[in-house]
């Protein structure tokens, strides 16, 4: 698969449909995803195949992810969340 092509099936599944997800996954996979080492790119994309209400839990601190995979990665798109933006 070409490299614009899973970009985009990538913008895709991080399209959730739930505003607060969407705002969270975009911007993080339009500034961060190709800076990540190829470790972190495949967590991104396996946490694309969670739940929603999951996701939604996780991204606002009410849980953490029991698997260790997405932990870090939602450890590493909150820390980027987090960071102020010019």
């Amino acid at each position: 698969m070409t490299e614009n092509v899973e970009r985009k099936r990538l913008y895709w599944h991080s399209r959730r449909g739930m505003l607060e997800l969407d705002l969270i996954l975009v911007p993080f996979l339009e500034a961060q995803f190709e800076y990540l080492d190829r470790a972190d790119q495949k967590r991104y994309e396996a946490l694309l195949a969670e739940e929603d209400q999951d996701l939604f839990k996780w991204f606002l601190g009410r849980e953490q992810p029991e698997d260790k995979d997405n932990a870090r990665i939602v450890q590493l798109i909150l820390a980027y969340a987090r960071t102020p933006k010019n």
